[in-house]
Formats: C-alpha cells, structure tokens, sequence
C-alpha cells in the first residue's frame, strides 16, 4: 500500500507497470524468460514449498513466485529454476524431502516445476515420470540424506532404487 501511495503522488510514475509486472501474460511475452526462485523444500514428485515451513509455520508471503514460474512456461523458450541449498539447520535437514507433511502448503504444484537446482546439480523435472523426477532430486541432494530418500522412493513406489 505505501508503494502505490508513493506512486500516485509522483507525477513522474506509470502506476499501469505496478499492476502488470507481475502478470504471467506479459511475462511470457517475452522470449527465453528464465525465472529463478528460491523454495523452503521440494518433495520427491517435485512439489516446491517455498512460504511455509509446516502446516502452521509461515516463513514468508509467495510474492511473485508463482507468477514468474508461470510467465517463464509461457515464454518461448522460457525455463522455470528453483535454486536452494540441499540442506537447512545447519546440514541436520534435508531439503529435498520425501513428501510433505499433511497441511503443508504447496507454492507451486509438481507439474510446473521444471528445474531444481542445488550445490549437488541440477534435476530437469518437467515432462519426467514420478519415478525419474525422484531419482533426478536424491541425485541433488545432500550426500548425507540420498540413503535416506532411497528408501523413502522404495517404499512408495514399491520397487528398489536403481542403482
């Protein structure tokens, strides 16, 4: 709100490109988009949390999030990258977890998570099968939790991790 109050009483401000810069329609007008954002965590099918910390912990609003992941889809030639440490709590939490806990919020849903990228490499995610996207984030995890989410991929999908 003091954003758009200081912008009305400037004679030299547009308040039209205040509204519209976050517009997944006009993003994606433009060629080869390429938006980077940071996530709290990201399950193994590719979900991004990126404002909670749990179902009653918020750590921040979405701001832009979503919207620039959408303008970037629709950007020809357009990519969507999540960047974000493999860890947290000081290396005792993996950030790439099995699933998240019933009630987390989801920013942004598996299907428009196109990369995910930590210290450890990069997961292309989009157009991958549950399966491919899980082994595509363990690979980018933190050594230290890649045991860890193997067995949490065993059980889900009921068959051993690849080797």
């Amino acid at each position: 709100e003091r954003k758009a109050e200081l912008m009305k009483q400037n004679k030299m401000s547009d308040g039209k490109m205040f509204k519209m810069d976050n517009d997944p329609r006009i993003i994606g007008q433009n060629d080869n988009v390429v938006s980077v954002n940071s996530a709290l965590s990201v399950d193994l099918i590719g979900q991004v949390a990126a404002d909670a910390i749990s179902a009653d912990k918020i750590f921040s609003g979405a701001g832009g999030f979503v919207d620039f992941v959408r303008g970037a889809s629709f950007s020809k030639g357009g990519k969507s990258i999540i960047a974000m440490p493999s860890t947290a709590m000081g290396g005792k939490a993996s950030r790439i977890v099995d699933q998240f806990e019933a009630g987390r919020p989801v920013t942004l849903s598996r299907f428009e998570t196109h990369y995910v990228v930590t210290e450890y490499g990069i997961a292309q995610l989009r157009g991958k099968t549950l399966r491919q996207r899980a082994q595509a984030l363990i690979a980018i995890a933190h050594p230290s939790f890649r045991d860890q989410l193997k067995e949490a991929y065993e059980r889900r999908f009921k068959e051993p991790y690849p080797s």
